[in-house]
């Protein structure tokens, strides 16, 4: 997996995305590996590039993790990550209304200004990743800034949860949909799941930076958000996550299953309840983190790789093996075999490791293609880079093994 971060995914991102003509880094290549020079820049590219490199520069110490002769600079990686830290500052920080912009343009000028909440989480994310590698005041103060925007503008004060998206100003938005493949709705379990993901790193960052002024107050919302999964968002008679939902907490868009983010929210509830550090909370949320794994299992296949989701309504089954589902796929099977000592855990996740190396990784032009489809046919029309495809699922999945203890 060093190899694989090191030589393969994060050379490509250095190599291949930087923009030197207009700043930051540029907003896609497709799927046929062509550039796409004057494509719109997102938020969340801009902050998983950001979140990756940092972490990289944290965890992989030249001189502690074997490094190789054809690997990159240690230091290039701070270089990359203080480039998306001041492009993220400069140009998707809304700098009237606070939170960030959507998107902005190839030169960098505000695009799609409305707010939503998931963006807002992975800024805060790669913030503080930043913060946690470099000890960066002023990275600290954005992100507890944007923590302040969510709590402020997203939390439901009757009755919880986080919703999805307002206007640039803080009004009331119609279509707050992620994507357009997503279910319009006011609250889902991907954008909780990405809200919970942050601010696990934000009171992790502030215990190792020695931040008290503000622990409380995360420490209070992350308790809230383990609450919201084990209370609202885990269905109890399937174990599988809800994905959509009124304001009420009434289940929408019918009953679907995703796997991927099963198995993600598995280790990232996890996570969150170790940061946390109370022990009654840990004690809930462990059976839990078995529970959704468990019921993960449904989108495995016989190789080693999980497919997408499952609509139980229509019956519409996505099994393509996306590249994002796998790497989590291998995290969450770890988690378990690591803090539960199931070996059967750790050959699932070796097994999709497996998968992950024959099926997915560009050995030629480096990164990782966007999934195959059943047939094993590869999935060149969606992005090699973009948008939604960023070095963050996969060099996260590195950085986790790299970093745990496990024997």
């Amino acid at each position: 997996m060093q190899d694989v971060l090191q030589q393969n995914i994060l050379p490509f991102w250095m190599e291949r995305m930087v923009d030197r003509e207009n700043g930051g880094f540029y907003g896609r290549i497709d799927g046929q590996g062509r550039l796409h020079p004057q494509a719109e820049k997102g938020a969340i590219l801009n902050a998983r590039i950001l979140w990756a490199f940092a972490a990289a520069y944290r965890v992989m110490d030249d001189g502690t993790k074997g490094a190789h002769e054809t690997y990159r600079s240690h230091e290039s990686y701070l270089t990359m990550a203080t480039r998306a830290k001041d492009y993220l500052v400069e140009h998707f920080i809304d700098k009237e209304y606070g939170g960030v912009y959507w998107s902005v343009d190839y030169q960098g000028r505000p695009l799609d200004t409305k707010k939503q909440f998931y963006a807002i989480g992975f800024a805060i994310y790669g913030l503080s990743e930043y913060v946690r590698a470099t000890g960066d005041r002023e990275a600290l103060d954005y992100a507890l800034k944007l923590y302040d925007s969510i709590e402020e503008h997203a939390l439901d004060r009757e009755h919880n949860g986080y919703i999805e998206a307002c206007t640039r100003e803080w009004g009331e938005i119609a279509d707050m949909r992620l994507s357009e493949l997503d279910a319009n709705y006011p609250k889902s379990q991907n954008t909780h799941l990405h809200i919970i993901e942050p601010y696990t790193n934000l009171l992790r960052c502030l215990k190792e930076q020695h931040v008290d002024q503000r622990r409380a107050d995360v420490e209070a919302s992350l308790r809230n958000l383990i609450d919201i999964f084990t209370d609202r968002i885990l269905n109890p008679e399937t174990h599988h996550l809800d994905l959509f939902f009124e304001m009420d907490w009434t289940r929408g868009a019918g009953q679907l299953e995703s796997y991927g983010h099963d198995i993600e929210c598995s280790w990232l509830i996890h996570e969150a309840a170790l940061v946390l550090g109370d022990q009654q909370v840990l004690d809930k949320v462990e059976r839990v983190v078995q529970e959704v794994a468990k019921a993960s299992e449904k989108g495995l296949r016989p190789d080693g790789a999980m497919i997408h989701e499952a609509n139980l309504d229509t019956g519409h089954v996505d099994d393509d093996l996306h590249w994002w589902v796998q790497a989590e796929n291998v995290v969450g099977w770890v988690n378990i075999y690591q803090h539960f000592g199931d070996a059967s855990a750790f050959e699932k996740a070796a097994a999709c490791w497996q998968y992950i190396k024959d099926n997915l990784i560009d050995w030629d032009r480096g990164e990782w293609f966007w999934s195959r489809h059943p047939d094993g046919t590869l999935n060149t029309v969606d992005d090699k880079a973009g948008f939604w495809k960023c070095p963050y699922h996969n060099s996260r999945m590195c950085l986790e093994v790299i970093e745990r203890s496990i024997s």
